[in-house]
């Protein structure tokens, strides 16, 4: 007696796009995103750049939505948390160390490329018309504005800095009161959980906002806007290779004993994404993630890198900064001397909070060029091109956010060898991204 063949029903498109690896989606977004901004410019299709623009907006705004809850909580927990760790005054002033350190070394890297390159230098481009930066930029607005004069008014104006000054008392003050604050700690954890699984959606959305931020850019400005800017481009990005493949590296290897592969294998979905969403914020909950996954003891985690995402920036605050400062300065036909580069140092090194983990690093640069006392208006030069140069610094900070607390695990010995050499697989592939996530049981959609 034969019997029919057994039915199948081919798995449905959707399916079949959260099967793909998250990079393979990543990458499609941004092919596709290139072709369709060509084809808008190119055709002058209107309506399709529209489109285009308003996909990357709303992704952009999606993901500063989460920012002010995300970033509160994430402090609040993480200094309330430091009760439980052991040494923690001395892993707390051991993480700023290794945030000064890297930051020091990156800012080396780009003042030597800025030196050696000179970005500026018969780029053509005219200075004309353009207009300084409304807002802060100077070392009164920035030391000023860390604290705040409307509580609310900072969580609306979404101000990062007075955001994570207001969390640090608050968590402060939970430690304080002990026992009589757990409701708070409690409340705060729950928001926090509430906020990373909500991202998580955001973030499953980043092939898409790849297609239209990339597309945007393509459409708008074309081939041609990166003719001027070549030289510089190639410097913020060669720049931020170095640090994150090459200096990094070293760092692991010499001054953690660790293997920096395994490092890149477990991080490199946080990687991905910052490159991506250009929002170290945003990014957070996959960069803690893979930092426990790569064998941080998660108390130590959740201190150190709430705190890297809105403070070390390697990429935003040092080599940005230090390279676009010369090239400004070129532009405008200024000398620089010793005593600058050495402030542009301090300043990288220092004010690196003001760049707040949000996409963009335009207060961090006009910081710089005030300090120096370069045009304001040389802000107005970078604006364009700054979105393209703002996927690589993002990368390099969130790779740089993940590194310390493990540089600084090891050299305690706290951190778990055998974690660290088996890293596991894409976290964005799975159902486990957050710990909220793997309580959820999200598995892929049945075919």
């Amino acid at each position: 007696m034969s019997t029919a063949p057994e039915a199948t029903s081919s798995p449905s498109v959707l399916a079949r796009i959260r099967r793909t690896p998250f990079w393979v989606q990543i990458v499609a977004g941004l092919v596709l995103g290139v072709g369709l901004g060509y084809l808008a410019r190119a055709a002058d299709i209107s309506w399709l750049a529209t489109t285009l623009e308003t996909i990357g907006k709303t992704f952009v705004q999606l993901l500063k939505l989460a920012v002010p809850p995300l970033v509160f909580t994430a402090i609040v927990v993480s200094v309330a948390n430091l009760r439980g760790v052991t040494n923690a005054a001395r892993l707390a002033g051991r993480t700023l160390l290794w945030f000064l350190i890297t930051s020091l070394i990156a800012v080396a890297i780009g003042l030597g490329l800025g030196l050696l390159t000179d970005p500026g230098r018969g780029s053509g481009l005219s200075t004309e018309g353009l207009k300084a930066p409304k807002g802060g930029g100077t070392w009164v607005d920035f030391l000023t504005g860390i604290f705040p004069t409307n509580i609310v008014t900072a969580f609306t104006e979404v101000n990062v800095l007075q955001i994570v000054f207001m969390a640090v008392v608050v968590g402060a003050a939970v430690i304080k009161l002990g026992s009589k604050a757990e409701p708070v700690l409690r409340f705060s954890e729950s928001v926090l959980e509430l906020t990373q699984t909500a991202l998580w959606w955001v973030i499953r959305l980043s092939p898409l906002g790849t297609l239209g931020l990339i597309g945007k850019s393509v459409a708008k400005y074309g081939w041609d806007l990166l003719k001027p800017f070549a030289t510089l481009t190639v410097d913020i990005y060669a720049g931020c290779a170095l640090v994150l493949f090459v200096v990094y590296s070293l760092l692991l290897k010499f001054a953690g004993g660790l293997n920096p592969l395994n490092f890149y294998k477990g991080a490199w979905p946080a990687i991905q994404l910052a490159f991506v969403s250009r929002s170290s914020v945003g990014t957070l909950p996959v960069t803690r993630r893979v930092t426990e996954r790569l064998g941080v003891p998660s108390e130590y985690a959740s201190f150190a890198v709430p705190f890297g995402a809105t403070t070390k920036m390697d990429g935003c605050a040092a080599i940005y900064p230090s390279i676009a400062a010369i090239f400004v300065a070129q532009v405008y036909n200024i000398d620089l001397g010793i005593r600058d580069y050495l402030l542009i140092a301090f300043v990288s090194v220092i004010g690196s909070a003001a760049t707040a983990g949000l996409t963009g690093a335009i207060v961090m640069l006009t910081l710089t060029l005030s300090t120096l006392g370069l045009p304001l208006e040389g802000v107005g030069l970078l604006l364009a091109i700054d979105p393209i140069l703002d996927m690589m610094r993002t990368a390099t900070n969130v790779a740089g956010q993940a590194l310390v607390p493990i540089i600084v695990a090891a050299r305690e010995g706290i951190i778990d060898r055998e974690a660290y050499d088996n890293p596991t697989g894409d976290l964005l592939d799975g159902p486990a991204a957050f710990p909220a996530q793997a309580a959820e049981g999200a598995a892929p959609a049945a075919a």
